[in-house]
């Protein structure tokens, strides 16, 4: 069964909740269902409050947010053997394929100003 749009979503922002909680409250909770409301925190643990954690969780999907264009990059560079060859065969013959893929895939995949 292929996953919607709303549960890749979801999927994404329970990963957050998750990462948020581990950096800012390791062994202070046991659990979560993707919404702060259903966070289980231990037993006499200190918790943030809703907008402290909203905040928390907005700024590290913003980090990720702002990394799209080096995670398409990655994806749409060639295989290190491949570049390698490009390398060899640029040496060898002074030419600059290398460099002029990488250029395209950086031009294609732009870093945000």
């Amino acid at each position: 069964m292929e996953q919607t749009e709303e549960d890749k979503a979801a999927f994404k922002k329970s990963k957050f909740i998750t990462e948020y909680l581990d950096k800012n409250y390791y062994h202070k909770w046991s659990g979560h269902s993707g919404t702060w409301e259903t966070i289980v925190w231990n037993k006499g643990e200190e918790k943030p409050t809703k907008s402290e954690f909203d905040t928390g969780v907005a700024s590290l999907q913003a980090e990720y947010d702002a990394q799209e264009y080096a995670r398409n990059r990655v994806s749409a560079y060639d295989s290190v053997g491949d570049q390698l060859d490009m390398l060899m065969k640029d040496m060898r013959d002074g030419t600059t394929t290398h460099k002029d893929a990488c250029e395209a895939v950086k031009a294609k995949y732009p870093k945000p100003e």
